[in-house]
């Protein structure tokens, strides 16, 4: 795609939105860093976003009034009757999709899409889908509609069809069908990773065509520390760890729960670490929920919070003996590789995105092994308490800048 520049860029911002009024995670973090990247890019870009009534067309200055508003500066105003027709969204959505629709320079039905690109976009458009949303067969036809449109999708894992009986209900049938789409109209696949490429790939030749493909490196947002931010009556006075993420099966907080109930009955309690476990729960999580809920441990030594900020969280990483993360799958993994750029020691299992990010910098124990984690962690928090935090190579991490001098460079 490197050889034609667009005339413009398209930005799906349907995910973002989606999320008014939550906690961003990790693929919605990457829409909100294209939305700023594109809108201060020297191509023109605009905004797409899918509603219950059709489609809306933003222009830049509405795209930068709306990431004011999905970061807090600026409050959704009220919803109104139009929105709240739609009495099951959240209240928080009614109102976001009420300023978008006051925001947006066109609108148009699912059928008048291509109609409405045609109107106010020109060809060799190219369009971005990030979200692993939206990508319907309204959306692709729309920007083929374009002479020249192009459309360009971020994959960022496999995970529904390498775990599936971990996903939500519907959620591995409507990811084999993002996934048919991408194969039969993405013009250029970004993968976050050496790791994702692969398995995707080996997804996408199942299904026939692989499209061109690219791997760039998230970059790591470091926020900074905002101590005001946390939750009173935090058990700062022994070495404690985090676990970082929300609070679903692949993720693996019953091998933590684990290794905590084994470590109390071996070490006296004024030598016993506190796992701070950071983020919303999630589904098909039942098991570890009651858990956590009847843990002789809960309150103890082992601490639920959701809702953190980021500043919240940078705070917590910067004093923290080490962050946990026996995960069994990931795509990128962000909390990992913002701990090991501030420097804080890593546990984690042995993925293909860990060793391509981060070599040898972590401490890699298997998922089979409680016994390696109980040992890992009771030595770093012995290191913690003596004030010797132990050396790993520094790992400088990678950045948003490069991330789009590459991709713009080829879209």
């Amino acid at each position: 795609m490197k050889s034609e520049r667009p005339s413009a860029r398209l930005l799906d911002l349907s995910r973002l939105l989606s999320r008014a009024g939550r906690v961003l995670t990790g693929v919605d973090r990457v829409e909100r860093a294209y939305l700023d990247a594109l809108i201060t890019s020297n191509v023109p870009a605009f905004g797409l976003i899918r509603t219950p009534l059709g489609f809306l067309l933003l222009d830049e200055s509405g795209m930068q009034k709306l990431a004011a508003k999905i970061d807090g500066d600026i409050s959704w105003g009220p919803a109104s009757r139009l929105a709240k027709i739609f009495s099951k969204l959240p209240p928080e959505l009614q109102r976001a999709l009420t300023d978008a629709r006051k925001l947006a320079v066109a609108r148009c039905t699912r059928r008048g899409l291509g109609r409405m690109l045609k109107r106010h976009l020109p060809d060799r458009t190219a369009y971005f889908n990030t979200g692993h949303s939206n990508l319907t067969d309204y959306v692709t036809m729309g920007v083929k509609a374009l002479r020249g449109g192009k459309i360009v999708v971020f994959v960022h894992d496999t995970i529904p069809l390498d775990l599936p009986h971990f996903q939500r209900d519907g959620s591995v049938e409507r990811f084999k069908l993002f996934l048919g789409r991408v194969s039969a109209k993405a013009d250029l696949v970004i993968y976050n990773s050496r790791a994702t490429q692969t398995a995707t790939e080996l997804q996408l030749a199942k299904i026939g065509r692989v499209p061109q493909g690219m791997v760039a490196h998230l970059g790591v947002d470091m926020a900074e520390p905002d101590k005001t931010a946390l939750p009173k009556g935090l058990p700062f006075e022994e070495p404690y760890f985090l676990c970082v993420g929300t609070i679903e099966p692949r993720k693996n907080h019953l091998l933590l729960i684990d290794v905590w109930e084994q470590m109390e009955k071996q070490v006296p309690p004024q030598d016993m670490p506190q796992l701070l476990i950071c983020g919303q729960r999630g589904w098909k999580n039942d098991e570890c929920f009651f858990r956590l809920e009847n843990s002789r441990l809960k309150g103890r030594f082992i601490h639920e919070l959701s809702g953190l900020s980021d500043g919240a969280i940078s705070a917590l990483l910067d004093e923290a003996a080490g962050i946990v993360f026996p995960s069994l799958a990931e795509g990128y993994g962000l909390p990992v590789l913002e701990a090991a750029a501030r420097g804080v020691p890593v546990i984690c299992t042995e993925l293909p995105v860990y060793k391509e990010l981060l070599g040898d910098i972590p401490v890699y124990a298997s998922v089979n092994d409680s016994y390696l984690w109980v040992r890992r962690v009771l030595s770093l928090a012995e290191s913690r308490r003596t004030g010797q935090r132990p050396k790993k190579e520094a790992f400088t991490p990678p950045t948003w800048d490069a991330h789009f001098n590459l991709v713009l460079s080829e879209t």
